[in-house]
């Protein structure tokens, strides 16, 4: 599919802002929350990663598209985003081995797109007034019309999402021979996966809304709580998932999402953020080796700090540099810890990659 258009697109936002830019990916209309992400690459891998579900992607580098896009990119099976804002939106690739330019690949996904807006003042007004929904159309033009539009996509808050991008039924990866580590498919990216599996892991992915008792039916020897979309605050089922793995006291790792149900799974609530921590260049503490690591991040909620501060049982093992966000945390006498940010850093930075070694060392001990 060619790019013919040059046609007019407005991105319209809850508070009535309004940016008008012109269209990209497919001609249309779509609404979502707006948020940002800072990374300076790996567009692809941000639009495919399912944790993005139901979002409108503003990208702060000013200029993508350039290297069009290729299927070993992939997060997930296809984009998730609901949208995506850019600047300077790029119609050709300079990647010999692209197999479609962002537009094309946008376009036959069914992504709505707008650029030519100004990133850096949206990016500046979301920080200011807080995540909000937005509404992208190279449709319909009349703000008025649009807003009404707008009105009917639901807020983030309360929205249970891993269940539609989760896995239907369960699967398996890796060498049968391997380490058995059951994975709660909350929204997974694959590169979490390889991560495991090139470690020596023989993965059984399990559907959102699985059972402890049916996973344990395939006497794994450790449980793996993935990233994914929405509020965790109305997941009990995958809570209760946890609760459960912690009573019988088998390994545990949680990642972003996994990471917020381990906190809730020990009475600690969670809380949607201002604006979220989107990127690939976010400071992070461990707080045990006293390093920094440079980290991938792509959450809106995160955990309680005074709820922590009453749950004895909790260690925190990370704090964000930016802001002093809990970023990590471990269960004091259980095989469980979790990390709110993404340390298979697809994009992102290679820091942190050591904390699925330490996975697999509590699964060995």
């Amino acid at each position: 599919m060619k790019y013919t258009s040059r046609k007019d697109a407005l991105l319209l936002l809850e508070d009535g802002t309004v940016f008008k830019g012109k269209a990209a990916g497919k001609i249309g209309t779509f609404g979502g929350e707006l948020c940002f992400n800072t990374g300076m690459t790996g567009y692809q891998e941000i639009y495919t990663d399912p944790s993005y579900y139901g979002q409108i992607i503003v990208n702060t580098t000013s200029h993508i598209g350039n290297y069009g896009t290729i299927a070993t990119e992939q997060e997930y099976s296809k984009p998730t985003v609901s949208g995506v804002v850019v600047n300077e939106f790029s119609r050709i690739q300079s990647r010999h081995d692209a197999d479609a330019t962002l537009q094309d690949y946008l376009a036959n996904n069914g992504i709505v797109a707008i650029s030519d807006v100004d990133t850096r003042q949206i990016v500046r007004h979301i920080r200011s007034k807080g995540a909000m929904n937005a509404i992208i159309s190279s449709e319909i033009l009349d703000e008025k019309e649009l807003m009404k539009e707008l009105k009917k996509v639901p807020s983030m808050a309360g929205l249970e999402l891993s269940s539609v991008v989760s896995t239907p039924t369960a699967y398996t990866m890796g060498d049968e021979s391997g380490l058995k580590v059951a994975v709660l498919d909350l929204g997974i990216k694959k590169s979490i996966l390889d991560n495991l599996v090139s470690r020596g892991c023989f993965l059984k992915v399990f559907p959102a809304k699985t059972s402890f008792s049916e996973m344990k039916l395939w006497n794994p020897q450790g449980f793996f709580i993935s990233n994914g979309p929405g509020d965790p605050a109305v997941m009990a089922y995958a809570t209760e998932t946890v609760k459960e793995i912690l009573a019988a006291d088998i390994p545990l790792f949680g990642i972003c999402l996994g990471h917020q149900i381990l906190a809730q799974a020990n009475e600690v609530s969670t809380y949607k953020m201002h604006h979220g921590h989107r990127g690939l260049n976010h400071p992070v503490k461990n707080l045990e080796s006293g390093k920094s690591e440079i980290t991938s991040q792509n959450h809106g909620f995160a955990v309680s700090e005074e709820d922590v501060k009453s749950a004895p049982q909790i260690e925190v093992t990370h704090r964000n540099l930016n802001d002093n966000t809990i970023e990590g945390i471990r269960i004091k006498g259980k095989k469980a810890f979790s990390v709110q940010y993404h340390p298979e850093s697809s994009p992102g930075p290679h820091d942190s990659r050591y904390l699925f070694d330490q996975f697999i060392q509590m699964i060995n001990q």
